[in-house]
């Protein structure tokens, strides 16, 4: 298969920290997930306009709102496909009244009136072409969040993968959607299936490389459920328990980036480990 020369451009939102990415052919742009608010999905799309090429396409890796949340901005009412896994396309729309609900008081304007939804259903295993970019595509099911998926590019030479939140490098990180051991086992099946020099593309930090921060992220989670659990045995609650985990994860990652969305985790994990299973 002769290999298409693409460029990977990183776009960082400015309303809520998070990465999107445009791919870049000789023709077209594909979009990997927009960010959340519109004011940074009008800015992506903005990034696509001074390229001169058309929008071929937007994939949306995961069913969190900071990934999916500016598409609307971003496809500007055209008819650009949106690609999801399925399992990726029924959390959005089964958890829509939700978002709004949570969403509108925090950002207003920023959240999309009018969300846009996945078009495009794919599966496990499917080979996808957009535009110019071909890429396979891997339902990771629940995860970081309710599902996820990763999208590696097989248009050129190197292995590139897109992976959403399956890593956040070296940065603090969500879990409170209760899906740590499904996590745990997509870190190792990336771990055993990805080659050891795949570049990552994260959605949150720098894009990466090798196997390291695979195990670190692995790390990460194990640190984080210990400390819960210590601090539920020592009969800490609310704020203290927070307090506490937080103190413990600092020494396991001491930077501040993205602490508030660890520590928005510890509540729902304390209730998911004292419910009976």
């Amino acid at each position: 298969m002769a290999h298409v020369p693409l460029s990977v451009h990183r776009f960082q939102a400015s309303l809520f920290p998070v990465n999107a990415y445009l791919i870049e052919s000789d023709s077209d742009v594909v979009a990997v997930d927009a960010t959340l608010g519109m004011s940074d999905g009008r800015r992506l799309r903005a990034r696509i306009n001074e390229t001169g090429k058309p929008l071929a396409g937007v994939i949306v890796t995961h069913a969190h709102p900071d990934h999916y949340g500016a598409v609307t901005a971003l496809v500007s009412g055209s008819d650009v496909p949106v690609y999801a896994v399925g399992g990726v396309d029924d959390v959005i729309r089964r958890d829509d009244a939700e978002k709004e609900r949570i969403l509108r008081p925090m950002f207003g304007d920023e959240w999309a009136t009018i969300r846009t939804f996945p078009t495009h259903r794919v599966q496990d295993g499917d080979r996808v072409s957009i535009g110019r970019a071909t890429f396979r595509v891997v339902d990771a099911g629940p995860g970081e969040s309710p599902h996820d998926s990763w999208w590696m590019l097989e248009s050129d030479a190197r292995t590139r993968v897109f992976a959403g939140d399956l890593v956040y490098n070296r940065m603090h990180a969500y879990l409170a959607d209760g899906f740590c051991d499904q996590w745990l086992d997509n870190l190792a099946r990336a771990k055993r299936e990805l080659p050891t020099d795949a570049d990552l593309f994260v959605g949150h930090g720098d894009p990466t490389r090798g196997p390291e921060i695979l195990d670190w992220q692995v790390g990460y989670i194990e640190a984080f459920l210990a400390a819960v659990r210590s601090g539920v045995e020592d009969g800490l609650t609310g704020d203290e328990l927070t307090g506490a985990v937080a103190r413990r994860m600092k020494t396991y990652l001491p930077d501040d980036d993205l602490e508030f969305l660890m520590r928005l985790s510890v509540e729902p994990t304390r209730v998911r480990l004292a419910s009976p299973r």
